[in-house]
């Protein structure tokens, strides 16, 4: 039975009706919940004047703020990469008992709200916690002190650096290791010079995407910090603060840091997006 142009042109693929009408949803969507947010608060920062925003962005609980959070970052995306690279290489090139736990366990921070991960801190380590009293007696602190909020961070934020590797580690198979430890190469060897060269840029991207979330995460560190200005505040509890004590402006400010910043890691993003298509293609 022959087909008319149209129905030729339906069946190869091209865009029709309803595809124009999702994209134009999607791009409505994502313009009202995503772009126009960020916009918005960019431009309520720049109708300030540049006196403003320096006094702003250099006041004492603000550099502590940024200070606390780089700290933070430089801490968990660390302890973070050497989890995943270790857990993506368990996990896609060995066999062993428990690796079908592992795997769930790893996306555990992404079905537990954030809220609840540092109350469950609070519930450890807290005066009424289960080590409350032990750590009260050796004058140890975790709470309400940055230990507690690298912990909150890192859970938080672990399931990202594993999550990027394990697909393209599982695309690149083992005949490359296999290959390897057969001419004689040691373990470490091996990762060195053949695994690690095939996923730097997937590491990359997990790397950021860590990043991002440790600089951004509120949920759970509002729970174990304890807002102490000055000492415990993150950049996001500084700008609840300011907004709190009604100083819009300034709140405005220090949001519009954290906006440039997810602008900096969406291109950042984008070039490593591309970098790992072009070594997903590779291995096919």
């Amino acid at each position: 039975m022959a087909t008319n142009p149209s129905q030729r042109e339906g069946r190869s693929g091209a865009p029709g009706l309803a595809a124009y009408g999702l994209i134009a949803i999607a791009t409505l969507f994502m313009l009202s919940f995503l772009v126009l947010p960020v916009v918005l608060v960019l431009v309520r920062a720049g109708n300030q004047d540049w006196s403003s925003i320096a006094e702003t962005l250099t006041d004492p609980d603000c550099l502590s703020a940024i200070r606390l959070t780089v700290t933070i970052a430089s801490i968990a995306v660390p302890a973070n990469m050497v989890f995943g690279l270790a857990a993506s290489w368990a996990i896609t090139k060995f066999s062993f008992p428990g690796r079908s736990l592992l795997i769930t366990l790893i996306d555990l921070p992404f079905s537990v709200s954030p809220v609840v991960s540092g109350l469950i801190y609070a519930l450890v380590f807290g005066m009424q916690g289960y080590l409350g009293p032990w750590l009260r007696a050796h004058d140890i602190h975790i709470l309400f002190a940055v230990p507690g909020i690298v912990l909150a961070t890192i859970f938080v934020t672990f399931p990202f650096i594993a999550r990027e590797l394990i697909p393209l580690m599982q695309a690149q198979g083992r005949q490359e290791e296999e290959a390897a430890v057969v001419l004689g190469a040691s373990g470490w060897q091996t990762f060195r010079y053949v695994t690690f060269p095939n996923i730097r840029w997937g590491v990359l991207y997990g790397v950021l995407l860590c990043n991002a979330r440790a600089m951004g995460e509120f949920g759970a560190v509002s729970v174990v910090s304890g807002h102490i200005r000055g000492m415990t505040n993150t950049v996001p509890l500084h700008i609840e603060v300011l907004y709190n004590d009604y100083n819009i402006p300034a709140a405005f400010t220090v949001a519009a840091l954290l906006a440039l910043l997810a602008l900096v890691t969406l291109v950042v993003k984008s070039y490593l997006e591309w970098r790992l298509a072009d070594e997903l293609a590779a291995t096919r």
